[in-house]
Formats: C-alpha cells, structure tokens, sequence
C-alpha cells in the first residue's frame, strides 16, 4: 500500500516574524476491460515500440524505444523512470501533437506499450519533463502532473483498476518513500520568464511574487486531499544565513523599480535523496529575465523530511556560477557543476555534503549538463551537454577520464510549437546500474534511447 495518505505531523519550528503555514513486490496491471475502456476513449491502441530485451537482460548496445505517433520523454534525471519492483517496466510520457495532448505510458522491457492513461492539454513544460511522471515505492501507482498550466493538478493512478484522484497542486515527481509530495508552484519560475517568450508575466503567476507568506514549499496528501504551506519564501528569508545581503539586494530593487518591487524570490527544484530522509531544494531567482536586471540568486538548500533542519549546502548566486545539483547515492552528499575552488571563475563537476561542508571538485568537466552517479559504482558518473549532438559522457571519477561517449540527436528538423524543437537529453541510471535512459530527438518525435552503461572496472587507462 501506499502511504502518502498521511501528511507529516510534525511542523516546522516558530519563527519570530515569519507568516503562519497553511492549514507487495508485485505489481498489479490494470484489467483487460479498464484498459479497452480507457483505450476506446481516446482511441489508443495497444502498440509495439519495437524489439528490446526481457527484465535483467544484459544489454548488448543503445536500442530505441519509439512509440509511434507521439513524442516520448522521461521525466527527469532524478527520477528513476524504472518500475521499483524489478518488473523492468518503464515509465514514459507522450505526446500527441496534433491533438495537442499528453498521457503517460508503462512500458514492457521489451518495449510494448502496456497502459496509457492522462489526457492533459500540451504545455511547454511538457517538452522538458513530460508529465513528472512518477513511480509509487510500491510500483502500483503512478503520480503525475495533470490539468492546465494555469489550474495544475496532481493525479494518482491506480494501476490495478485505473482509479484516479487528483487535487489541486504542482509537483516535480514523488518522494521515493512514504512521504507527502513537496513542491514549490511551477507556474512562478515561467511567470519569471524560465521558458516559452522568456518574458517577465506577474500577471499569470499563480500567485503574487511579492506575497512571500503565501507561497513556498507545499506539502500535498491524497487521503484526505489537502495543500500545506511548509515553508514560505518569507520564512526561508528570515531564517537564510544570508539575509543581511538579500535584504541589500530588495532595498535596491525597490528603490530602482519603485512600488512594491523587490526580488523575485522562490522556492523551487525539490529533489529527494534516495532514502527519502532528506530533499534539496533551491531557493533564489535564477530563471528571472535579464531586463528587471535583479543580481542572480539561487541557493540550493537542504532539509530533513520536516522541514526542521535546513542548511545552505551550495550558493550559486552573486557571481557565483554553477547548475544542476541533486543528490549522491550515499545520501549524504549532493555533487553538480559549481565554482572551480582551484581555478577561481571556471566551473567543475563538484560535490558537497549536504550541511554545507567538504566542497570539492570531483571533475573538470564544464558542460553544465545534468550529473548523475551510478547508483551500483561510486566510480562512474554520468553527464550530458547542450550541443546538437549532446554527448551524454560517462566519466570514470578516479582519474577524471571519459571512458564512453555518445553522440545523440537533440534537434529534429523544424520547430514545434510550445518549444525550441530540442530537447535535453536528461541521462539517468537503471536502479542496478547496468543502463541509462536518455532523451533523444532523431527526426519528428523525441524518443527515448536505452544505452548500456560500461564498466569502469575495466575501462582503459
């Protein structure tokens, strides 16, 4: 079963002026008649993404997974798109162009399409993370994020039957436990102008920027269906080590911009570590456009599951440049790109304990790419780049070497609406370590591509 029905019973800690928070193993595939239902809906077919392997299969080279008529993403690279209880089954969302629709897809190893379920309107969102489709611990739910840009909502999906309940509320994936959804409101970081016409909107922000009591960190629950303020932007800033400086940094925005200006400040990125006892989250205004000409802030903070004990693991602001932070399998550290700390203004692959201490590179890679590390072999990480043609490089840590390389296709011919045309490849591990799932876009529709990860045991030296 999964527990998410229940909300944490602890709060967060008084703070003197700081506003009040807001009040088996074996999965079950849907039936036959639910899926035929779903499916006569909305007119999908049960089809084929082609010739694969069965579950723990040793993979003999990159093979395709592409779905006919629908452009395929995985959610993040911080989200394992792998079922938990070893079936194999994958996790795709897809999208139909021309209807201008989204669902999310379980896979078969070998690639066939067992279920389809979400009919959700295409956003720009969508092109980057999908639908933040996510596995429950115990594999028998999927969450994802449905409804529109402007009204979002997080669904639950039985797989046995197709139930589904859904509440009001942003996420960026589930927990890998039994914990609430935390999140921050999607909708402020392309209120500020994060994608699409990269232009300042306030006025499609779900709420107010400058509100900071009223948005934050949310905590979700299904059972019964209910949205907690946890931490509000206000808070965070009263309790941030650096207050001192923010403050500086509104005085000067308020006196330039008049009114009641000030930084564009959120809480956003909510990433959990794989035990689920703590998240990182950032806290800042990186994804604000250039001409309201605020000084970049964006802190990746770490908390327990509470919401008590936070700490400043990274600051990327002030001049201060990095991206891409998440968290090491031990659980403890968090690595990503940030300031070089032997080559002052260059950036590097680095790592960090989760309190803030031990800051250290761990490569001089630079791609700024999205960093992962196998979950089986501290050794071997993982990164991408933004060119045309990627490459997704793994990276044997011991001698800061590229052991593997592959060139992908992130740009198919012609621009879609809503998007660039390209893609982030986006690479993440198998839960044992033997493969990664990449994002590719080879012509029309992005596909999904399965790429054996080597062993850096016996890399070449």
């Amino acid at each position: 079963m999964d527990r998410r029905s229940q909300s944490s019973k602890s709060q967060p800690p008084a703070l003197a002026g700081a506003p009040p928070a807001d009040q088996s193993q074996v999965s079950h595939l849907p039936s036959a008649s639910a899926q035929r239902q779903s499916r006569s809906e909305f007119g999908f077919k049960n089809q084929s993404a082609g010739p694969g392997w069965e579950a723990g299969e040793k993979a003999s080279g990159p093979r395709d997974l592409p779905v006919p008529g629908r452009w395929c993403v995985h959610a993040y690279y911080t989200l394992c798109p792998w079922a938990p209880d070893g079936s194999g089954r994958l996790l795709l969302a897809g999208g139909d162009l021309e209807a201008g629709v989204a669902e999310v897809m379980v896979l078969s190893p070998r690639g066939e399409v067992l279920d389809r379920f979400g009919r959700v309107p295409l956003g720009q969102n969508f092109f980057h993370t999908g639908l933040w489709q996510t596995w429950s611990p115990d594999a028998n739910f999927v969450y994802y994020q449905g409804g529109t840009f402007s009204n979002p909502r997080i669904v639950r999906h039985e797989l046995s039957g197709g139930a589904e309940v859904s509440l009001d509320g942003d996420m960026e994936g589930a927990p890998p436990g039994d914990q609430p959804i935390v999140s921050g409101l999607m909708g402020m970081l392309y209120a500020a102008g994060y994608v699409g016409d990269r232009k300042y909107r306030p006025d499609l922000a779900p709420m107010p920027f400058q509100a900071r009591g009223e948005h934050g960190l949310f905590e979700y629950t299904f059972d019964p269906p209910r949205r907690t303020l946890r931490l509000s932007v206000a808070e965070m800033l009263n309790r941030h080590p650096q207050r001192d400086r923010l403050a500086a940094a509104d005085a000067e925005i308020r006196a330039r911009l008049g009114g009641n200006e000030a930084l564009t400040l959120m809480l956003y990125c909510v990433r959990w570590n794989p035990e689920g006892s703590r998240m990182l989250f950032y806290f800042g205004n990186h994804c604000v456009v250039k001409e309201r000409a605020e000084p970049r802030v964006g802190y990746v903070m770490t908390a327990d599951r509470d919401l008590h004990d936070i700490h400043l693991a990274v600051d990327l602001g002030f001049g201060n440049r990095g991206v891409h932070w998440s968290w090491h399998p031990d659980g403890r550290r968090l690595l990503g790109y940030g300031p070089d700390p032997d080559t002052p203004g260059r950036v590097c692959l680095a790592e960090v304990n989760f309190d803030g201490g031990g800051y250290r590179r761990i490569s001089r890679h630079d791609s700024g790419g999205h960093p992962s590390i196998c979950p089986t072999d501290p050794n071997l990480l993982v990164t991408d780049s933004h060119h045309d043609d990627g490459p997704v490089s793994f990276i044997d840590l011991r001698h800061d070497r590229v052991v593997a390389e592959h060139r992908l296709p992130r740009r198919g011919p012609g621009g879609i609406k809503g998007t660039s045309g390209s893609i982030d490849l986006h690479p993440v591990f198998s839960r044992d370590g033997r493969t990664i799932l990449v994002n590719t876009r080879p012509s029309t529709f992005a596909v999904a591509r399965e790429i054996p990860a080597p062993t850096v045991a016996r890399a070449k030296r």
